[in-house]
Protein backbone atom coordinates (compact mmCIF):
# COMPACT_ATOMS: atom_id res chain seq x y z
CA UNK A 1 0.00 0.00 0.00
CA UNK A 2 1.03 3.36 -1.11
CA UNK A 3 1.79 6.35 1.61
CA UNK A 4 -1.19 7.92 -0.59
CA UNK A 5 -3.38 4.93 -0.42
CA UNK A 6 -2.98 5.29 3.27
CA UNK A 7 -4.22 8.25 3.79
CA UNK A 8 -7.35 7.78 1.83
CA UNK A 9 -8.04 4.69 4.75
CA UNK A 10 -5.96 5.47 7.98
CA UNK A 11 -7.39 8.46 9.08
CA UNK A 12 -10.99 7.83 9.19
CA UNK A 13 -11.28 5.70 12.28
CA UNK A 14 -9.86 8.63 14.51
CA UNK A 15 -11.55 10.90 12.35
CA UNK A 16 -15.32 9.56 13.48
CA UNK A 17 -14.47 8.98 16.70
CA UNK A 18 -13.53 12.88 17.29
CA UNK A 19 -15.78 14.65 15.04
CA UNK A 20 -18.88 12.40 14.48
CA UNK A 21 -19.54 9.70 16.87
CA UNK A 22 -19.82 11.86 20.14
CA UNK A 23 -22.28 13.95 18.40
CA UNK A 24 -24.67 11.35 16.84
CA UNK A 25 -24.36 8.90 19.93
CA UNK A 26 -26.71 11.85 21.31
CA UNK A 27 -29.39 10.80 19.03
CA UNK A 28 -28.96 7.37 18.35
CA UNK A 29 -29.61 6.19 21.93
CA UNK A 30 -33.03 8.10 21.74
CA UNK A 31 -33.91 5.23 18.93
CA UNK A 32 -34.40 2.69 21.11
CA UNK A 33 -36.14 4.55 23.60
CA UNK A 34 -39.15 5.24 21.41
CA UNK A 35 -39.07 2.34 18.97
CA UNK A 36 -39.61 0.02 22.18
CA UNK A 37 -41.29 2.46 24.22
CA UNK A 38 -44.68 0.86 23.96
CA UNK A 39 -43.56 -1.90 26.20
CA UNK A 40 -44.35 1.22 28.97
CA UNK A 41 -46.35 3.87 27.23
CA UNK A 42 -48.45 1.19 26.09
CA UNK A 43 -48.69 -1.39 29.16
CA UNK A 44 -51.55 -2.47 30.05
CA UNK A 45 -52.06 -3.08 33.83
CA UNK A 46 -54.16 -5.41 35.79
CA UNK A 47 -57.90 -4.59 35.68
CA UNK A 48 -61.64 -5.06 36.02
CA UNK A 49 -64.84 -3.60 35.56
CA UNK A 50 -65.81 -0.33 37.41
CA UNK A 51 -68.51 -1.98 40.02
CA UNK A 52 -69.59 0.79 42.17
CA UNK A 53 -72.83 1.38 40.58
CA UNK A 54 -73.99 -2.21 41.55
CA UNK A 55 -75.15 -0.50 45.22
CA UNK A 56 -78.64 -1.71 45.82
CA UNK A 57 -79.03 -0.18 48.61
CA UNK A 58 -76.09 0.23 51.03
CA UNK A 59 -75.45 -3.60 51.67
CA UNK A 60 -72.52 -3.74 48.38
CA UNK A 61 -71.02 -0.51 49.83
CA UNK A 62 -70.61 -2.15 52.89
CA UNK A 63 -69.16 -5.12 51.54
CA UNK A 64 -64.91 -5.55 51.17
CA UNK A 65 -63.32 -5.16 47.54
CA UNK A 66 -62.41 -8.73 47.49
CA UNK A 67 -66.49 -9.74 48.63
CA UNK A 68 -67.34 -6.62 46.43
CA UNK A 69 -65.22 -8.54 43.20
CA UNK A 70 -66.39 -11.79 43.89
CA UNK A 71 -70.31 -10.97 44.14
CA UNK A 72 -69.81 -8.22 41.19
CA UNK A 73 -67.19 -9.59 38.71
CA UNK A 74 -67.00 -13.51 37.34
CA UNK A 75 -64.05 -15.10 37.22
CA UNK A 76 -62.07 -14.67 34.02
CA UNK A 77 -61.97 -18.17 31.12
CA UNK A 78 -58.82 -19.42 32.45
CA UNK A 79 -59.67 -19.13 36.12
CA UNK A 80 -58.22 -17.68 39.12
CA UNK A 81 -58.67 -14.49 38.44
CA UNK A 82 -61.63 -11.42 38.05
CA UNK A 83 -62.55 -10.93 34.63
CA UNK A 84 -60.78 -7.58 33.09
CA UNK A 85 -64.06 -7.69 30.66
CA UNK A 86 -67.27 -8.56 32.14
CA UNK A 87 -69.36 -7.80 35.41
CA UNK A 88 -72.57 -8.83 36.61
CA UNK A 89 -75.39 -6.79 35.78
CA UNK A 90 -76.52 -7.12 39.74
CA UNK A 91 -74.62 -8.30 42.93
CA UNK A 92 -74.67 -11.94 42.52
CA UNK A 93 -74.43 -12.34 46.91
CA UNK A 94 -74.78 -15.93 47.09
CA UNK A 95 -71.46 -16.64 45.45
CA UNK A 96 -70.20 -15.25 48.92
CA UNK A 97 -71.62 -18.74 50.65
CA UNK A 98 -69.14 -20.71 48.42
CA UNK A 99 -71.99 -21.21 46.00
CA UNK A 100 -70.30 -20.95 42.43
CA UNK A 101 -73.61 -21.64 40.55
CA UNK A 102 -75.08 -18.02 39.06
CA UNK A 103 -77.00 -16.92 35.83
CA UNK A 104 -74.33 -16.52 33.03
CA UNK A 105 -77.53 -14.22 31.22
CA UNK A 106 -76.47 -11.54 34.18
CA UNK A 107 -72.73 -11.67 32.79
CA UNK A 108 -72.42 -8.50 30.73
CA UNK A 109 -69.48 -6.37 29.30
CA UNK A 110 -68.11 -3.49 31.48
CA UNK A 111 -70.55 -0.56 31.62
CA UNK A 112 -69.28 2.15 33.33
CA UNK A 113 -65.25 1.88 32.76
CA UNK A 114 -62.90 0.07 34.55
CA UNK A 115 -60.71 0.01 37.46
CA UNK A 116 -56.83 -0.03 37.00
CA UNK A 117 -54.06 -0.98 38.77
CA UNK A 118 -52.00 2.33 39.51
CA UNK A 119 -48.96 0.06 41.08
CA UNK A 120 -46.57 0.03 38.16
CA UNK A 121 -47.51 2.64 36.16
CA UNK A 122 -49.21 5.62 37.29
CA UNK A 123 -50.76 6.22 33.65
CA UNK A 124 -50.57 4.83 30.26
CA UNK A 125 -52.04 5.46 26.77
CA UNK A 126 -54.36 2.22 27.73
CA UNK A 127 -55.37 3.83 31.29
CA UNK A 128 -56.12 7.53 29.92
CA UNK A 129 -58.11 6.02 27.03
CA UNK A 130 -59.65 2.98 28.13
CA UNK A 131 -57.56 0.55 25.31
CA UNK A 132 -58.75 -2.69 26.69
CA UNK A 133 -61.11 -5.27 25.81
CA UNK A 134 -63.13 -4.94 22.61
CA UNK A 135 -60.59 -1.50 22.36
CA UNK A 136 -57.73 -3.30 22.83
CA UNK A 137 -56.76 -3.55 18.96
CA UNK A 138 -56.31 0.75 19.29
CA UNK A 139 -53.63 -0.15 21.71
CA UNK A 140 -52.31 -2.05 19.83
CA UNK A 141 -52.69 -0.02 16.80
CA UNK A 142 -50.55 2.42 18.28
CA UNK A 143 -46.78 0.53 17.73
CA UNK A 144 -48.17 -0.07 14.22
CA UNK A 145 -48.63 3.40 13.22
CA UNK A 146 -45.76 4.59 14.81
CA UNK A 147 -43.37 1.63 12.39
CA UNK A 148 -45.82 2.85 9.51
CA UNK A 149 -44.28 5.98 10.25
CA UNK A 150 -40.58 5.04 10.51
CA UNK A 151 -41.29 2.65 7.09
CA UNK A 152 -42.63 6.01 5.32
CA UNK A 153 -39.92 8.17 6.48
CA UNK A 154 -36.69 6.07 5.32
CA UNK A 155 -37.10 6.14 1.60
CA UNK A 156 -38.11 10.01 1.80
CA UNK A 157 -35.13 10.91 4.40
CA UNK A 158 -33.08 8.39 2.07
CA UNK A 159 -33.83 10.72 -0.82
CA UNK A 160 -33.30 14.07 0.53
CA UNK A 161 -30.19 12.96 2.04
CA UNK A 162 -28.68 12.02 -1.38
CA UNK A 163 -30.22 15.21 -2.72
CA UNK A 164 -29.27 17.66 -0.02
CA UNK A 165 -26.60 16.24 1.98
CA UNK A 166 -26.94 14.03 5.44
CA UNK A 167 -25.87 16.36 7.52
CA UNK A 168 -28.06 18.86 7.21
CA UNK A 169 -31.22 16.61 7.06
CA UNK A 170 -30.15 14.83 10.20
CA UNK A 171 -30.60 18.19 12.18
CA UNK A 172 -33.94 18.47 10.10
CA UNK A 173 -34.49 14.73 11.53
CA UNK A 174 -33.65 15.60 15.05
CA UNK A 175 -36.18 18.82 14.96
CA UNK A 176 -38.61 17.29 13.57
CA UNK A 177 -38.10 14.44 15.84
CA UNK A 178 -38.13 16.88 18.84
CA UNK A 179 -41.06 18.47 18.16
CA UNK A 180 -43.45 15.70 16.82
CA UNK A 181 -42.47 13.87 20.25
CA UNK A 182 -43.09 17.05 22.21
CA UNK A 183 -47.10 16.98 20.33
CA UNK A 184 -47.26 13.53 21.26
CA UNK A 185 -47.30 13.86 24.82
CA UNK A 186 -49.54 16.65 25.07
CA UNK A 187 -51.91 15.43 22.90
CA UNK A 188 -55.67 15.94 23.87
CA UNK A 189 -56.85 12.59 21.97
CA UNK A 190 -55.86 9.30 20.86
CA UNK A 191 -56.16 10.32 17.29
CA UNK A 192 -54.16 13.27 17.85
CA UNK A 193 -51.42 10.74 19.77
CA UNK A 194 -51.71 8.52 16.39
CA UNK A 195 -50.77 11.48 13.70
CA UNK A 196 -48.29 12.44 16.39
CA UNK A 197 -46.90 9.14 16.91
CA UNK A 198 -46.96 8.44 13.07
CA UNK A 199 -45.01 11.29 11.86
CA UNK A 200 -42.23 11.13 14.54
CA UNK A 201 -41.60 7.60 13.96
CA UNK A 202 -41.22 9.38 10.33
CA UNK A 203 -38.40 11.96 12.28
CA UNK A 204 -36.78 9.29 14.02
CA UNK A 205 -36.38 7.10 10.79
CA UNK A 206 -34.06 9.73 9.70
CA UNK A 207 -31.76 9.66 12.83
CA UNK A 208 -30.87 5.91 12.21
CA UNK A 209 -30.75 5.99 8.45
CA UNK A 210 -28.59 8.80 8.13
CA UNK A 211 -26.14 8.00 10.80
CA UNK A 212 -25.50 4.46 9.47
CA UNK A 213 -24.76 5.56 6.13
CA UNK A 214 -22.41 8.85 7.98
CA UNK A 215 -20.83 5.77 9.55
CA UNK A 216 -20.07 3.60 6.87
CA UNK A 217 -19.04 6.90 4.59
CA UNK A 218 -16.42 7.90 6.86
CA UNK A 219 -14.96 4.63 7.74
CA UNK A 220 -11.95 2.61 5.61
CA UNK A 221 -13.20 -0.87 4.48
CA UNK A 222 -11.00 -2.66 6.32
CA UNK A 223 -12.96 -1.33 9.85
CA UNK A 224 -16.39 -1.48 8.69
CA UNK A 225 -17.05 -4.88 9.66
CA UNK A 226 -15.86 -3.64 13.41
CA UNK A 227 -17.89 -0.06 13.45
CA UNK A 228 -20.74 -1.82 12.36
CA UNK A 229 -21.01 -3.90 15.21
CA UNK A 230 -19.41 -1.15 17.89
CA UNK A 231 -22.24 1.25 16.54
CA UNK A 232 -24.50 -0.80 17.15
CA UNK A 233 -23.89 -0.96 21.35
CA UNK A 234 -25.72 2.32 20.96
CA UNK A 235 -29.21 0.46 20.74
CA UNK A 236 -27.76 -1.66 24.02
CA UNK A 237 -26.88 1.70 26.15
CA UNK A 238 -30.37 3.42 24.89
CA UNK A 239 -32.11 0.12 25.62
CA UNK A 240 -30.75 0.27 29.21
CA UNK A 241 -31.18 4.42 29.11
CA UNK A 242 -34.69 3.48 28.29
CA UNK A 243 -35.41 1.04 31.37
CA UNK A 244 -34.01 3.12 33.75
CA UNK A 245 -36.58 6.29 32.45
CA UNK A 246 -39.15 4.45 32.97
CA UNK A 247 -38.61 2.90 35.88
CA UNK A 248 -38.42 6.51 37.59
CA UNK A 249 -41.27 8.15 35.24
CA UNK A 250 -44.27 6.09 35.35
CA UNK A 251 -46.72 8.57 33.74
CA UNK A 252 -46.31 7.95 29.90
CA UNK A 253 -46.51 11.79 28.73
CA UNK A 254 -43.64 12.67 31.26
CA UNK A 255 -41.81 9.76 29.99
CA UNK A 256 -42.18 10.90 26.63
CA UNK A 257 -40.05 13.99 27.57
CA UNK A 258 -37.94 12.12 29.45
CA UNK A 259 -36.71 9.95 26.47
CA UNK A 260 -36.79 12.44 23.87
CA UNK A 261 -34.48 14.92 26.01
CA UNK A 262 -31.25 13.77 24.34
CA UNK A 263 -32.25 15.17 21.00
CA UNK A 264 -32.00 19.06 22.55
CA UNK A 265 -28.73 17.65 23.28
CA UNK A 266 -28.10 16.63 20.05
CA UNK A 267 -29.15 19.44 18.56
CA UNK A 268 -27.06 21.75 19.93
CA UNK A 269 -24.28 19.34 19.20
CA UNK A 270 -24.99 19.33 15.81
CA UNK A 271 -22.31 22.12 14.98
CA UNK A 272 -19.69 19.53 15.32
CA UNK A 273 -20.69 16.93 13.11
CA UNK A 274 -19.19 16.95 9.80
CA UNK A 275 -20.40 16.67 6.12
CA UNK A 276 -19.60 13.12 4.14
CA UNK A 277 -16.69 13.66 1.98
CA UNK A 278 -17.90 10.94 -0.28
CA UNK A 279 -21.36 12.84 -0.55
CA UNK A 280 -19.96 15.83 -1.14
CA UNK A 281 -17.24 15.03 -3.93
CA UNK A 282 -20.18 12.99 -5.65
CA UNK A 283 -22.13 16.45 -6.18
CA UNK A 284 -19.21 18.53 -6.77
CA UNK A 285 -18.46 20.06 -3.60
CA UNK A 286 -14.21 19.49 -3.64
CA UNK A 287 -13.46 22.02 -1.53
CA UNK A 288 -15.73 21.37 1.13
CA UNK A 289 -14.49 18.13 0.88
CA UNK A 290 -11.22 18.76 1.20
CA UNK A 291 -11.69 20.55 4.19
CA UNK A 292 -13.18 17.75 6.13
CA UNK A 293 -10.71 15.32 4.50
CA UNK A 294 -7.68 17.92 5.68
CA UNK A 295 -8.81 17.94 9.47
CA UNK A 296 -9.30 14.11 9.51
CA UNK A 297 -5.44 13.86 8.37
CA UNK A 298 -4.26 16.91 11.01
CA UNK A 299 -6.36 14.47 13.79
CA UNK A 300 -4.46 11.66 12.32
CA UNK A 301 -1.35 13.37 12.15
CA UNK A 302 -1.14 12.54 8.36
CA UNK A 303 -1.68 15.61 7.14
CA UNK A 304 1.87 15.39 4.66
CA UNK A 305 -0.25 13.01 2.94
CA UNK A 306 -2.41 15.74 1.94
CA UNK A 307 0.42 17.46 0.49
CA UNK A 308 -0.18 16.23 -3.28
CA UNK A 309 -3.79 16.57 -3.18
CA UNK A 310 -5.69 19.70 -3.92
CA UNK A 311 -9.36 20.12 -4.39
CA UNK A 312 -9.12 20.13 -7.87
CA UNK A 313 -7.50 16.73 -7.36
CA UNK A 314 -10.43 15.01 -5.44
CA UNK A 315 -12.83 16.93 -7.82
CA UNK A 316 -11.42 14.88 -10.63
CA UNK A 317 -11.66 11.38 -8.75
CA UNK A 318 -15.42 12.15 -7.82
CA UNK A 319 -16.68 12.75 -11.45
CA UNK A 320 -14.20 9.48 -12.92
CA UNK A 321 -16.36 7.27 -10.09
CA UNK A 322 -20.01 8.75 -10.89
CA UNK A 323 -19.94 9.47 -14.23
CA UNK A 324 -22.64 6.40 -14.60
CA UNK A 325 -25.25 7.28 -11.91
CA UNK A 326 -27.86 6.30 -13.90
CA UNK A 327 -29.17 3.00 -11.43
CA UNK A 328 -32.83 3.02 -9.85
CA UNK A 329 -34.64 1.08 -7.41
CA UNK A 330 -35.72 -0.98 -10.71
CA UNK A 331 -32.15 -2.15 -11.16
CA UNK A 332 -32.92 -4.56 -8.18
CA UNK A 333 -35.17 -6.43 -10.34
CA UNK A 334 -33.95 -6.30 -13.83
CA UNK A 335 -31.91 -9.74 -14.75
CA UNK A 336 -31.95 -12.90 -13.07
CA UNK A 337 -29.04 -12.67 -10.73
CA UNK A 338 -29.84 -9.41 -8.88
CA UNK A 339 -33.85 -10.24 -8.69
CA UNK A 340 -32.46 -13.18 -6.88
CA UNK A 341 -30.67 -11.38 -3.94
CA UNK A 342 -33.62 -8.62 -3.60
CA UNK A 343 -35.83 -11.01 -3.28
CA UNK A 344 -34.18 -13.09 -0.97
CA UNK A 345 -32.81 -10.51 1.02
CA UNK A 346 -35.98 -8.69 1.25
CA UNK A 347 -37.59 -12.08 2.82
CA UNK A 348 -34.80 -12.36 4.94
CA UNK A 349 -35.29 -9.04 6.41
CA UNK A 350 -38.61 -8.88 6.64
CA UNK A 351 -38.19 -12.19 9.20
CA UNK A 352 -35.64 -11.02 10.89
CA UNK A 353 -37.21 -7.52 11.67
CA UNK A 354 -40.92 -8.95 12.16
CA UNK A 355 -39.17 -11.88 15.06
CA UNK A 356 -37.21 -9.41 16.79
CA UNK A 357 -39.80 -6.77 17.03
CA UNK A 358 -42.44 -9.50 18.19
CA UNK A 359 -39.99 -10.73 20.94
CA UNK A 360 -39.20 -6.98 21.88
CA UNK A 361 -42.78 -5.71 21.84
CA UNK A 362 -44.08 -8.41 24.26
CA UNK A 363 -41.97 -8.34 27.17
CA UNK A 364 -45.31 -9.37 29.38
CA UNK A 365 -46.57 -13.26 30.24
CA UNK A 366 -43.25 -14.09 31.61
CA UNK A 367 -43.81 -14.13 35.03
CA UNK A 368 -41.54 -10.83 36.04
CA UNK A 369 -41.67 -7.50 36.15
CA UNK A 370 -41.51 -5.73 32.91
CA UNK A 371 -38.65 -3.45 33.88
CA UNK A 372 -36.62 -6.71 34.89
CA UNK A 373 -37.47 -8.73 31.40
CA UNK A 374 -36.51 -5.20 29.42
CA UNK A 375 -33.48 -5.30 31.80
CA UNK A 376 -32.50 -9.05 31.10
CA UNK A 377 -33.59 -8.05 27.59
CA UNK A 378 -31.17 -5.21 26.66
CA UNK A 379 -28.19 -6.68 28.80
CA UNK A 380 -28.15 -9.88 26.64
CA UNK A 381 -26.92 -7.83 23.83
CA UNK A 382 -24.02 -6.34 24.53
CA UNK A 383 -22.35 -9.75 25.00
CA UNK A 384 -24.07 -11.09 22.05
CA UNK A 385 -23.14 -8.13 19.97
CA UNK A 386 -19.44 -8.43 20.97
CA UNK A 387 -19.73 -12.21 20.07
CA UNK A 388 -21.07 -11.71 16.91
CA UNK A 389 -18.35 -9.70 16.02
CA UNK A 390 -15.51 -12.90 15.91
CA UNK A 391 -18.13 -15.18 14.50
CA UNK A 392 -18.51 -13.10 11.65
CA UNK A 393 -14.64 -12.92 11.59
CA UNK A 394 -14.09 -16.79 11.30
CA UNK A 395 -17.34 -18.21 10.28
CA UNK A 396 -19.03 -15.90 7.87
CA UNK A 397 -22.05 -13.76 7.04
CA UNK A 398 -24.46 -16.62 5.25
CA UNK A 399 -24.15 -19.27 8.54
CA UNK A 400 -24.51 -16.49 11.03
CA UNK A 401 -27.80 -15.03 9.23
CA UNK A 402 -28.96 -18.47 9.00
CA UNK A 403 -28.47 -20.15 12.60
CA UNK A 404 -29.22 -17.03 14.60
CA UNK A 405 -32.78 -16.86 12.43
CA UNK A 406 -34.28 -20.29 12.93
CA UNK A 407 -31.89 -20.60 16.64
CA UNK A 408 -34.67 -17.55 17.47
CA UNK A 409 -37.56 -19.75 15.59
CA UNK A 410 -36.75 -23.43 17.70
CA UNK A 411 -36.34 -20.86 21.47
CA UNK A 412 -39.81 -19.61 20.31
CA UNK A 413 -41.39 -23.09 19.63
CA UNK A 414 -39.78 -24.65 23.04
CA UNK A 415 -41.66 -21.69 24.90
CA UNK A 416 -45.25 -22.89 23.08
CA UNK A 417 -44.98 -26.01 25.26
CA UNK A 418 -43.79 -24.27 28.29
CA UNK A 419 -46.42 -23.55 30.42
CA UNK A 420 -47.16 -19.95 32.57
CA UNK A 421 -45.88 -21.23 35.68
CA UNK A 422 -42.58 -22.00 34.82
CA UNK A 423 -41.66 -18.54 34.21
CA UNK A 424 -38.15 -19.06 34.79
CA UNK A 425 -37.70 -21.80 32.64
CA UNK A 426 -39.79 -19.26 29.96
CA UNK A 427 -37.69 -16.24 31.02
CA UNK A 428 -34.91 -17.98 29.97
CA UNK A 429 -35.45 -19.67 26.40
CA UNK A 430 -37.35 -16.00 25.69
CA UNK A 431 -33.87 -14.39 26.56
CA UNK A 432 -31.70 -16.64 24.60
CA UNK A 433 -34.43 -16.12 21.71
CA UNK A 434 -33.96 -12.05 22.11
CA UNK A 435 -30.42 -12.85 22.19
CA UNK A 436 -29.94 -14.61 18.69
CA UNK A 437 -33.00 -12.54 17.48
CA UNK A 438 -30.69 -9.33 17.95
CA UNK A 439 -27.91 -11.58 16.43
CA UNK A 440 -29.24 -11.87 13.57
CA UNK A 441 -30.56 -8.23 13.21
CA UNK A 442 -26.84 -7.08 13.78
CA UNK A 443 -25.57 -9.66 10.79
CA UNK A 444 -28.52 -8.31 8.62
CA UNK A 445 -27.06 -4.83 8.85
CA UNK A 446 -23.88 -5.74 7.74
CA UNK A 447 -24.32 -8.59 5.27
CA UNK A 448 -26.96 -6.59 3.45
CA UNK A 449 -24.13 -3.61 3.02
CA UNK A 450 -21.60 -6.32 1.55
CA UNK A 451 -24.52 -8.04 -0.64
CA UNK A 452 -25.67 -5.55 -2.77
CA UNK A 453 -23.46 -3.66 -5.67
CA UNK A 454 -21.74 -0.17 -4.75
CA UNK A 455 -24.06 0.79 -7.67
CA UNK A 456 -26.81 0.12 -6.25
CA UNK A 457 -26.24 -0.63 -2.75
CA UNK A 458 -27.87 2.56 -1.37
CA UNK A 459 -31.07 1.42 -3.23
CA UNK A 460 -30.92 -2.14 -2.05
CA UNK A 461 -30.47 -0.82 1.74
CA UNK A 462 -33.52 1.45 1.65
CA UNK A 463 -35.42 -1.72 -0.17
CA UNK A 464 -34.67 -4.10 2.08
CA UNK A 465 -35.35 -1.08 4.87
CA UNK A 466 -39.01 -0.63 3.39
CA UNK A 467 -39.66 -4.38 3.71
CA UNK A 468 -38.61 -4.71 7.52
CA UNK A 469 -40.53 -1.65 8.83
CA UNK A 470 -43.07 -3.59 6.71
CA UNK A 471 -42.20 -6.31 8.91
CA UNK A 472 -41.95 -4.26 12.29
CA UNK A 473 -45.90 -2.30 11.53
CA UNK A 474 -47.25 -6.02 10.89
CA UNK A 475 -45.53 -7.67 14.16
CA UNK A 476 -47.25 -6.05 17.22
CA UNK A 477 -50.89 -6.80 15.59
CA UNK A 478 -50.64 -10.46 15.31
CA UNK A 479 -50.19 -11.10 19.46
CA UNK A 480 -54.35 -9.80 18.66
CA UNK A 481 -54.71 -13.23 16.97
CA UNK A 482 -54.29 -14.92 20.52
CA UNK A 483 -58.21 -14.52 20.66
CA UNK A 484 -58.13 -17.19 18.30
CA UNK A 485 -55.75 -19.20 19.14
CA UNK A 486 -53.77 -18.45 22.10
CA UNK A 487 -50.94 -20.01 20.89
CA UNK A 488 -51.19 -18.45 17.40
CA UNK A 489 -49.13 -15.74 17.38
CA UNK A 490 -45.87 -17.70 18.44
CA UNK A 491 -46.51 -20.86 16.00
CA UNK A 492 -46.98 -17.64 13.52
CA UNK A 493 -43.72 -15.83 14.84
CA UNK A 494 -41.49 -19.34 14.64
CA UNK A 495 -42.82 -19.97 10.91
CA UNK A 496 -41.56 -16.79 10.06
CA UNK A 497 -37.82 -16.98 12.14
CA UNK A 498 -37.26 -20.20 10.89
CA UNK A 499 -38.47 -19.68 7.11
CA UNK A 500 -36.63 -16.19 7.12
CA UNK A 501 -33.69 -18.37 7.86
CA UNK A 502 -33.94 -21.24 5.30
CA UNK A 503 -34.64 -18.29 2.59
CA UNK A 504 -30.87 -17.25 3.56
CA UNK A 505 -29.69 -20.29 2.04
CA UNK A 506 -30.18 -18.55 -1.05
CA UNK A 507 -27.55 -15.87 -0.48
CA UNK A 508 -24.06 -16.08 -1.20
CA UNK A 509 -21.15 -15.85 1.38
CA UNK A 510 -19.29 -12.44 1.36
CA UNK A 511 -16.86 -13.20 4.12
CA UNK A 512 -13.65 -12.42 3.01
CA UNK A 513 -14.52 -11.46 -0.53
CA UNK A 514 -14.15 -8.11 -2.87
CA UNK A 515 -17.32 -6.14 -2.67
CA UNK A 516 -19.31 -5.93 -5.81
CA UNK A 517 -19.12 -3.11 -7.75
CA UNK A 518 -21.54 -3.49 -10.65
CA UNK A 519 -24.39 -5.28 -11.11
CA UNK A 520 -22.40 -7.60 -13.79
CA UNK A 521 -20.33 -8.63 -11.14
CA UNK A 522 -23.31 -10.44 -10.03
CA UNK A 523 -24.61 -11.36 -12.65
CA UNK A 524 -20.96 -13.02 -13.83
CA UNK A 525 -21.18 -16.27 -11.52
CA UNK A 526 -24.17 -17.06 -13.11
CA UNK A 527 -23.57 -17.14 -16.65
CA UNK A 528 -19.92 -18.58 -15.59
CA UNK A 529 -21.86 -21.89 -14.36
CA UNK A 530 -24.22 -21.97 -17.21
CA UNK A 531 -21.89 -21.79 -19.69
CA UNK A 532 -20.04 -24.80 -17.64
CA UNK A 533 -23.08 -26.70 -17.76
CA UNK A 534 -23.39 -25.96 -21.10
CA UNK A 535 -19.81 -27.46 -21.85
CA UNK A 536 -20.43 -30.78 -20.20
Amino acid sequence: MTSTDRCKSDPALPFFRGLWQRPAFLSRITLPCHFLLNNFMAAVPSHHCNISALDDGGLFQNLTLDQQLTVGVPLSAHGGSPSSCRMYSSPQYHLMSGFNSSNNTLDVECQNGWVYDNSTFKSTIATEWDLVCSRKGMNKATATIFFTGVMCGAPLFGFLSDRFGRRCLLLVSYICSLTFAILSAFSTSYVMFSVMRFFNGMSLAGISIISIVLNVEWFSIEHRTFSGIIIGLDWTIGNWLLVLLAYLVTDWRMLILVVSAPLLLAVFAWRWLPESARWLMANGKADEAYYYIKKCAEMNNRAKCLSTITPKTLLEVAETETRDKKYTIISLFKTPGIRKLAISSGIMWFGVAFTYYGISLNITGFGLNPYLTQFIFATIEMPMKIGVYFFLEKIGRKPGEIFTLITTGLCLFINIFVTQDKWLVRTIVAVLGKAMSEASFTIAFLYTTELYPTVVRQNGLGYTSFLARLGVSISPLIVLLDDVWHLLPSVIYCAVAVGSGLVAFMLPETLNRRLPEFIEDIEKPRMESKRQKEIH
